[in-house]
């Protein structure tokens, strides 16, 4: 399982836009991604504005061409709503307690 956590810094008035975007347009359109399995989208209740979007993948191979393929639309379409370019981080994920996300085999000891 692989993790891209999107950090982004949104324009103040456009939280709600924002968090409706992610539900109603972006959301759906990861759905259709190949190895998609799950989207967490967080907004700080102590950074205003503040965002992380957590996406969950089979294989980095998925992330990997959602990155290259599928993104660069997505952050086109959300460019209104933020107040600067996102960063994006990548990981395997180690362990989590839902069932939807699992842990890559190499990193059980």
């Amino acid at each position: 399982m692989f993790a891209r956590i999107t950090e982004c810094t949104l324009k103040s008035e456009k939280i709600n836009d924002f968090t409706r975007a992610m539900q109603d347009e972006v959301r759906p359109i990861l759905q259709e991604q190949a190895g998609f399995v799950e989207e967490i989208t967080l907004v700080s209740d102590v950074n205003p504005g503040q965002a992380i979007v957590l996406t969950f993948w089979n294989s980095k191979e998925d992330a990997e061409r959602y990155e290259r393929q599928t993104y660069p639309h997505i952050l086109n379409s959300l460019q209104a709503l933020l107040s600067g370019p996102p960063t994006v981080n990548k990981a395997n994920v180690a362990s989590s307690t839902s069932q939807k996300i699992g842990t890559r085999k190499e990193a059980v000891a």
